[in-house]
């Protein structure tokens, strides 16, 4: 079997399963089946979605890199799987937000909104995070030609946004924010310095 078979039939199901991991486990543990959520459930299902979701992102934002230096082009293979990942888990942290956490109250929500700076940076991520999800596809990569691509380097803006969003949103220890930023910078700057380089 070659590598893109062995990709497309082993390495796809695995890393799928992987990426799932994750929401499985907030589910086991709300159940108590692997573990608890803790006092504040609410707050530890906010944290871990968004967590992940942030992490997914400088997953995706790794797979170029990764393959330039690597020489492994099959790792671009993946690189839209682990983008709806990203969506996916952003979108269950404002879903968690929006239903656990405010109950759905359009006052509580706009106040939130309009008065939490963190809160309207993490929504205009997810914005342009929605925008890329929908035009995943291949068909919508045809159909949009160039500005295909103008519209997917968004997810550097995303990026940004999601850790500028944790930044601010943690009150006391930045050390979690802080290596976030450190990797994005990593991740950027190397894209950076080849764009200079050639």
């Amino acid at each position: 079997m070659d590598t893109l078979k062995t990709v497309r039939f082993v390495g796809k199901p695995v890393v799928f399963l992987l990426c799932l991991l994750p929401a499985a486990l907030v589910v086991t543990d709300a159940f108590e089946l692997t573990g608890r959520l803790g006092a504040n459930p609410v707050e530890e299902i906010l944290d871990r979605f968004g967590n992940w979701g942030l992490r997914m992102i400088m997953i995706t934002l790794a797979v170029t890199p990764l393959r330039r230096i690597t020489g492994w082009n099959w790792l671009a293979r993946f690189r839209r799987m682990l983008g709806l990942f990203a969506f996916f888990y952003v979108l269950m942290h404002f879903l968690t937000w929006l239903i656990l956490d405010q109950g759905v109250l359009l006052s509580a929500i706009l106040e939130d909104l309009t008065e939490r700076p963190f809160i309207t940076i993490g929504f205009a991520a997810l914005l342009l995070l929605i925008a890329l999800a929908a035009t995943s596809t291949g068909g919508m990569r045809r159909r949009l030609g160039r500005r295909w691509q103008v519209l997917h380097n968004a997810v550097y803006a995303i990026a940004l946004l999601g850790v500028w969003h944790y930044w601010w949103q943690v009150k006391k220890d930045i050390t979690e924010p802080l290596i976030y930023a450190a990797i994005l910078t990593v991740l950027l700057g190397a894209r950076l310095w080849w764009r200079w380089r050639r």
